[in-house]
């Protein structure tokens, strides 16, 4: 991960921010008081669904049980 001061950031905000999303790489920006991390929206979108389907009950043992299905075994035709 990249860490670079605010003032550094702030020089090259437009820039930095295509490099994050084009390269999904993670940067850390330090302040006097705080430290943020700026990530592509991508990504963050990524994060958030994550946390939101691990937050389901059984989620995870049901995208395993999933995973280790033959595909032969699955329907054709969704009952939805």
């Amino acid at each position: 991960m990249t860490t670079m001061t605010a003032t550094e950031a702030r020089k090259r905000l437009y820039t930095l921010v295509d490099e994050v999303a084009d390269s999904h790489e993670v940067v850390q920006i330090s302040g006097k008081r705080h430290s943020v991390v700026l990530v592509s929206e991508e990504d963050w979108s990524a994060v958030q669904e994550t946390l939101y389907l691990s937050a389901i009950p059984d989620m995870k043992k049901t995208i395993i049980q999933g995973l280790k299905t033959p595909v032969r075994k699955c329907k054709k035709e969704l009952d939805w």
